[in-house]
């Protein structure tokens, strides 16, 4: 059940972050277009391509710890004797769980700090350029508890776009 929840999460990140990029590129055309052809750039559409680009980062960083996409020894954790091999990859989960729950901790640390600070260009809260953080910070421990749990039990995490 905490995998089908989990590869459900993964693939609605991965389609939130396709949106994303696609809304990113059209705004960054956006702005060439009216930057060359009108000689009238659009102030807002740098400031919520900057944004999207937080969004479609983090949510694909996300992605990536769910289907093994992240930084590991795995040159280094092949070597080793299989009794050590298990015990070196969940330590590497816990570690990369650890760090999500500190991407939740500091970004909620920011947004709370720059909640009422406004964007000047966008009229949204500064906050919103920490949420990405917080959202990718659950999402990874989330993932990093499923792939923990999955070694236990000796079972493969299927990847999110299969």
């Amino acid at each position: 059940m905490y995998t089908k929840l989990c590869a459900g999460l993964s693939r609605l990140s991965l389609m939130l972050a396709v949106v994303g990029l696609i809304a990113l590129v059209l705004c960054v055309q956006y702005q060439v277009i009216g930057r060359y052809v009108f000689n009238d750039t659009p102030t807002w559409a740098e400031a919520l391509a900057l944004l999207l680009v937080l969004y479609v980062t983090a949510l694909g960083v996300a992605v990536g710890v769910r289907d093994a996409g992240h930084i590991g020894l795995e040159s280094m954790v092949v070597l080793l004797p299989e009794r050590w091999r298990l015990r070196v990859e969940l330590l590497i989960h816990v570690l990369v769980g650890i760090f999500g729950a500190l991407m939740v901790y500091g970004g909620w640390i920011w947004a709370r700090a720059k909640w009422s600070e406004i964007k000047p260009l966008l009229g949204v809260s500064e906050a919103m350029d920490y949420i990405p953080l917080m959202v990718a910070g659950v999402l990874i421990v989330m993932f990093s508890v499923e792939h923990f749990l999955a070694m236990l039990r000796r079972e493969i995490v299927e990847p999110s776009w299969n």
